[in-house]
């Protein structure tokens, strides 16, 4: 009799209390990496396919609420709770620079070109610091209606999206003159915001729903309800063809793009789909 072939997940051990960020770099000459935040307040790098530990990023003195990469994954930036957003050599994981905030960091993100650092968080506060001038004080944006929850770059980074933590809807920004130019609606605070790779859609999460919205339009173009209220959501970036959801449950769930169609899920320690097939992650 044949023996069952099992799907193993990839376990990444490391932090020590409840991780709460997860980013994927874009694929490099070197491969691509994940950078994850914790509650910890440690930083860790590991490689993006096999999931081994690379370095940790020593210096924060709160929990860690968000992380991220530039696109070339040679330095790594991370928001905490102790008022700080902090600029780091991914390579060498020497701090490079501390941005001092008056209170939590929640939010923070590379614009496409690396040069700007977007933050923000319990402030109600946008900031924009300019990464070739460390030192300058950050342009400020502050007539967010609500706490910052999650920061995104959009239009070749003339455009910023931006989520409240108790206030439905993503915000758009039109950077040169700071305002807001328009809304996208949904009933519940949007937890995770993020532009697709090929900058078509702009996926969000609020509530027990998955929205695709068009990233030129603005128009809702699909919306899916979920098994359990989601914390986060991201659409497969190579065919752009399912996307995954994850929340309350613990689980991590793979939806078809087009139908909706739950076709795969995965537990929290590792990336599987269906019962033999290997999930791509590499921006997820």
């Amino acid at each position: 009799m044949d023996k069952k072939k099992v799907a193993v997940p990839l376990v990444c051990h490391g932090h020590s209390r409840p991780v709460v960020d997860l980013f994927y770099s874009p694929v490099t000459p070197d491969g691509f990496f994940l950078i994850s935040a914790s509650k910890d307040s440690s930083p860790m790098l590991r490689n993006g396919e096999t999931g081994d530990w690379i370095g940790t990023f020593e210096g924060h003195k709160g929990a860690v609420w968000s992380c991220c990469l530039d696109t070339s994954a040679l330095r790594a930036a991370s928001g905490s709770a102790d008022f700080s957003a902090k600029l780091w050599d991914a390579l060498t994981g020497d701090e490079l620079h501390s941005f001092e905030h008056k209170h939590i960091v929640r939010a923070c993100t590379f614009s496409e070109d690396t040069h700007l650092l977007l933050t923000g968080g319990v402030e109600k506060i946008l900031r924009i610091f300019d990464l070739n001038r460390p030192d300058a004080p950050p342009r400020e944006v502050d007539n967010s209606p609500g706490s910052i929850r999650t920061v995104a770059w959009l239009h070749s980074d003339q455009t910023i999206l931006s989520s409240c933590t108790d206030i439905g809807g993503v915000r758009l920004w039109d950077v040169r003159s700071g305002k807001i130019v328009q809304t996208l609606e949904t009933k519940s605070p949007v937890t995770s915001a993020e532009v697709s790779r090929d900058g078509r859609y702009i996926t969000t999460a609020d509530g027990s729903t998955v929205k695709f919205w068009d990233a030129n339009h603005f128009g809702l173009v699909k919306s899916y309800d979920m098994p359990c209220n989601v914390e986060s959501a991201s659409l497969e970036p190579k065919l752009g063809n399912k996307f995954v959801a994850g929340g309350e449950d613990m689980w991590i769930h793979v939806f078809d793009f087009h139908t909706g169609e739950q076709i795969g899920m995965c537990n929290c320690y590792g990336f599987f789909l269906g019962k033999k097939n290997r999930l791509n992650t590499k921006s997820w």
